[in-house]
């Protein structure tokens, strides 16, 4: 089973899609079959991707109003020169013109970044009906009630496959051979109360398809993704996906909800509307992190798209046996993850963070964009940020909240002990390598989204640039009422009483300066 959806798009923007087998219905749109269309490839020059480009052919008149690379004499030239003519490094943004005066233009080279469509006019669709829906829940028995309804409304009226974890089935309050004598008297309180639910539950349970994180490999078989509760369970998508994500639809059932959109009370014909294909998407870039150890050879490899990346559950089961072991056999505390060498990487939506742990010297941390020395922080620490995740931690460190759909990443630090030292944001293409300078006192621990703790040792180095592999988020509204919604409502963004307009009967700005300046000498000789 594949991936059964792709992103609606007009002609005119012609982006790398990374979505396998994605076709739309838009007339000449991107995988159309209208025979206008050139199709093309080329390597990502970061990810060493295969991406496919649908680059769609301009009449002569559009050329000769337009002359620039690819045109010759004001006429479109060979299929080759008309890709490199539409693949240009522009993101979320109209396509810049190449050609600057009657000699300049933009140099062609082989490392073209992806391009992406003007973010208000993507919108999802369906190539084949989606059929497998994956249902993510947090623990918390509230929301029981709304994950059985929507299970029971999948199953029965959409006829939909539904895939769940595995520890769903183990929650006391949905299983019946509970040994309640041995529970507490509050817990026989709540499972008496879910009696109902529960009973809702065990008639769909032999219809339902588990997962277990950290043993099962979900790639390719989701086509839909649904998520009940808060901002953790879009993050916990995002890890069991570590490619391409299918589209996710969250529903707010947990504190903050700021990346969950969605209510509750009428979700049947919300997720109608969207299994019809009447949705927009907003595009949640992430940050493809790797670690490098110190003596190992750094190894660029050449092999197609995906060769150098263990499957995702073989990367949480590698953790999991770190965090619950202490170390690998044989290993010592020094030892890395497997999935964290040179050759390999994970995808973080929100955050990758590096900090000084339990010590109490100042990190020392030297930072380089693209092979050039930027500067060092010395401080608690250092978040590297996606614009998804400038509204979580980098918003606590005192960084700007980014809207998901701007191409870029963002450099906060912790503490700096510095008066001067001000976050920044750089562009999403470039890669950062930070390193533990070498008179640090002391090292320094990483985390990505919260897990993964690693300790980053002298010599090490950590490098991070943005991933071709999105999260496509439905929104509710559009990318921008959905943004500023959750601004308002969980931050409370801008939030002051307002400013009483001034009465003009007391308002001496309201009179006449003839009698405001004989007003003020009165004063003077009173005070005389």
């Amino acid at each position: 089973m594949t991936s059964s959806y792709n992103i609606m798009m007009s002609a005119a923007a012609s982006p790398a899609q990374t979505v396998p087998k994605a076709k739309s219905t838009a007339s000449g749109g991107v995988g159309s079959s209208n025979s206008n269309d050139v199709a093309g490839s080329y390597y990502d020059g970061h990810e060493n991707h295969l991406l496919h480009v649908n680059s769609v052919r301009v009449s002569s008149a559009a050329a000769s109003s337009a002359p620039g690379p690819g045109l010759t004499n004001g006429r479109a030239g060979s299929d080759a020169e008309m890709r490199w003519w539409w693949r240009t490094r522009s993101l979320n943004a109209p396509s810049p013109f190449q050609q600057f005066g009657p000699c300049g233009r933009i140099m062609k080279n082989s490392a073209m970044v992806m391009q992406i469509q003007d973010p208000a006019s993507q919108r999802l669709t369906w190539y084949k009906p989606p059929l497998t829906v994956l249902v993510i829940k947090k623990k918390d028995s509230q929301v029981l009630l709304p994950f059985v309804q929507l299970v029971e409304w999948l199953v029965q009226e959409k006829h939909m496959v539904v895939w769940v974890e595995s520890a769903v089935l183990e929650d006391k309050l949905l299983r019946d051979d509970v040994k309640l004598e041995n529970e507490s008297a509050k817990f026989r309180q709540v499972h008496g109360d879910y009696c109902g639910v529960r009973e809702r539950f065990l008639a769909l349970r032999e219809k339902l398809v588990t997962f277990k994180d950290g043993r099962d490999d979900l790639t390719d078989r989701i086509d839909f993704i649904v998520c009940l509760g808060g901002d953790g369970t879009l993050l916990y998508a995002s890890q069991l996906f570590q490619q391409s994500v299918p589209p996710v639809m969250a529903f707010y059932l947990g504190s903050l909800g700021f990346l969950t959109p969605f209510q509750c009370d009428n979700f049947q014909e919300q997720v109608t509307n969207v299994l019809e294909g009447h949705a927009a998407l907003t595009l949640r870039s992430r940050l493809r992190c790797s670690i490098h150890r110190k003596g190992e050879r750094r190894k660029e490899s050449l092999q197609p798209a995906g060769s150098n990346l263990l499957k995702p559950s073989q990367h949480r089961h590698l953790n999991y046996v770190e965090l619950n072991n202490g170390s690998f056999t044989g290993g010592n505390n020094n030892y890395c993850n497997p999935h964290m060498s040179s050759n390999n990487s994970i995808l973080v939506l929100n955050e990758v963070v590096i900090n000084r742990g339990p010590s109490p010297y100042l990190s020392n941390i030297d930072i380089f964009l693209d092979g050039k020395y930027i500067t060092s922080v010395q401080g608690d620490g250092l978040i590297v940020s996606t614009p998804t995740g400038s509204t979580a931690y980098a918003a606590a460190a005192g960084a700007s909240m980014i809207h998901p759909s701007v191409p870029a990443i963002l450099v906060t630090p912790i503490c700096p002990h510095s008066l001067s030292f001000r976050p920044i944001v750089v562009p999403a293409g470039v890669e950062l390598r930070i390193s533990i300078s070498p008179d640090s006192r002391n090292t320094s621990r990483v985390s990505f989204d919260g897990r993964n703790d690693q300790e980053l040792n002298h010599g090490d180095s950590l490098r991070v640039t943005t991933s071709i592999y999105p999260v496509p988020s439905i929104c509710s509204q559009d990318q921008i009422s959905d943004w500023f919604d959750s601004l308002a409502e969980g931050l409370h963004w801008n939030v002051r009483k307002r400013q009483k307009c001034l009465d003009e009967l007391s308002d001496l700005t309201a009179s006449g300066s003839e009698d405001t300046l004989d007003e003020f000498d009165n004063l003077k000789i009173y005070d005389v």
